[in-house]
C-alpha cells in the first residue's frame, strides 16, 4: 500500500469515527475560574461555577443519548476542574450510576488540571468515579516553572505540583499521567537535564508518560511580550528533545499527538460552565465558537449554520484544517448573538 492510499484509508477511518452516532464526547468546564494565572493563558475567567441547572442539563443530555450509545468519554476542563470539585463528583456519579444499566457502554473519563489540588486522596475519589486519565503541564525546572505557571495569589506552583505528582506514583491508583513539559526559548537549555529528571522520578512508571510542546501564543494579554519558539527550528528542538525522553529503556514514555483535533469531531462538544456549547476550548471567546446552548431538560440546540465551518475539513479533506478547525474559521457566518433563539435548530444530541 502506498502513502497516498494509507493517507485516504486513514482519512477514511478517522471520518467513520468522527460520524458515529453511537459515540459521544463531552468536553465539560464546571468552572472558568482558575487559582492560577500563568503568563501566556488566554482565558478571562469571566464566567464562574456552573449553575445547578446546567449540571442538571448535562445530566439529562447523557440520559437522553445513553441508549444506543456504545461509547461515553468525558473531558474535564477549565479553568481550573478541580475548584468545582463537587460539580465534577455529581455529574461523575450520575454517570457510573446510570452507565451500569447498559453493560455495551464503554465510558472513559479525562481532565486537564494544573495539578495543585490533584493530591492523592482526590485522585482516588476521581479515579473511583472513571476519572482516570490526567494532564499535567510543567514549565520546566521549578525556577521556570515559577515564573510563568504563577498562582493568583502571586506565588510558585512547582513544589506542590510536584509532590502531588510524587504521592501519585507511590500509589496504586489505576491512572495516567500525562505530563505536558512547556517549551520556551528561555527554559530550552535546562531542558536536557530537566528530562533526564522527568524520565528518573517517572517514567519507570507506565502510568506516566510525556508530551512535549512549545509555549504558543494563543491570544492571552502577554502575546506580544511573549518570546516562543516557532518557524523552521521547532521541529528540530522538538525531536532531539523527544529523542531524550525516547532513550534510557523509556521507549513508552512519549504520548503521541493526534492528528485530529476533537473540535473538528461532528460527536464531540464543548459545555461551558454558562451552558454555551462550543467546539474548541482555546477560542473560548470567539463569537464563532458558540454554536448552540444546553437547556435545563438535557436537550441541546445547536445551529448548523454556526457548526458547519468547524467541520469543512471533511469536505475539503484538508488535514491541516482537521488538525486545527480554528485556524482559517471562515468569518461570513452569523454569530450566536446573531442568530438569535429562533434560529436555532435541535440537533440530536
Amino acid at each position: 500500500m502506498n502513502s497516498r492510499t494509507d493517507v485516504a484509508t486513514r482519512f477514511t477511518e478517522e471520518l467513520a469515527l468522527s460520524l458515529r452516532n453511537d459515540s459521544l464526547h463531552l468536553i465539560l468546564l464546571p468552572t472558568e475560574k482558575c487559582n492560577f494565572r500563568c503568563t501566556y493563558c488566554y482565558e478571562d475567567f469571566s464566567v464562574g461555577r456552573m449553575k445547578d441547572s446546567i449540571v442538571k442539563g448535562i445530566k439529562g443530555l447523557i440520559d437522553r443519548r445513553l441508549e444506543g450509545l456504545r461509547s461515553l468519554s468525558i473531558s474535564w476542563f477549565g479553568g481550573e476542574p478541580l475548584l468545582a470539585l463537587p460539580v465534577i463528583e455529581e455529574v461523575s456519579a450520575h454517570v457510573i450510576r446510570v452507565a451500569a444499566d447498559h453493560s455495551d457502554l464503554e465510558y472513559a473519563a479525562d481532565m486537564t488540571t494544573n495539578g495543585y489540588l490533584l493530591d492523592s486522596t482526590t485522585m482516588t475519589r476521581l479515579s473511583a468515579l472513571g476519572i482516570r486519565q490526567y494532564q499535567i503541564s510543567l514549565d520546566g525546572p521549578q525556577k521556570f516553572h515559577d515564573r510563568t505557571r504563577v498562582q493568583a495569589n502571586g506565588s510558585g506552583s512547582f513544589h506542590q505540583v510536584w509532590e502531588n505528582l510524587l504521592a501519585i506514583r507511590q500509589s496504586a491508583t489505576p491512572v495516567h499521567v500525562i505530563l505536558r513539559v512547556h517549551i520556551t526559548p528561555a527554559n530550552l537549555s535546562s531542558m536536557p537535564e530537566f528530562l533526564t529528571h522527568i524520565q528518573d522520578a517517572f517514567l519507570g512508571d507506565a502510568r506516566f508518560s510525556v508530551l512535549l510542546k512549545p509555549v504558543e501564543r494563543l491570544g492571552g494579554p502577554n502575546d506580544e511580550k511573549m518570546s516562543v519558539i516557532g518557524g523552521e527550528e521547532a521541529p528540530k528542538i522538538l525531536a532531539d528533545l523527544q529523542s531524550m525522553v525516547l532513550s534510557g529503556g523509556a521507549g513508552s514514555g512519549l504520548q503521541p499527538v493526534p492528528d485530529v483535533c476533537y473540535a473538528a469531531r461532528p460527536n464531540s462538544l464543548m459545555i461551558r460552565a454558562n451552558g454555551v456549547v462550543g467546539k474548541c476550548t482555546v477560542a473560548l471567546t470567539d463569537p464563532a465558537n458558540a454554536i448552540g446552548r444546553l437547556r435545563s431538560d438535557g436537550t441541546v440546540e445547536i445551529d448548523n449554520v454556526l457548526l458547519r465551518p468547524w467541520l469543512r475539513g471533511w469536505e475539503s479533506g484538508d488535514w491541516s484544517t482537521l488538525s486545527c478547525p480554528a485556524n482559517g474559521l471562515p468569518r461570513n457566518q452569523p454569530t450566536l448573538l446573531q442568530v438569535g433563539p429562533t434560529r436555532l435548530e435541535p440537533e440530536r444530541m
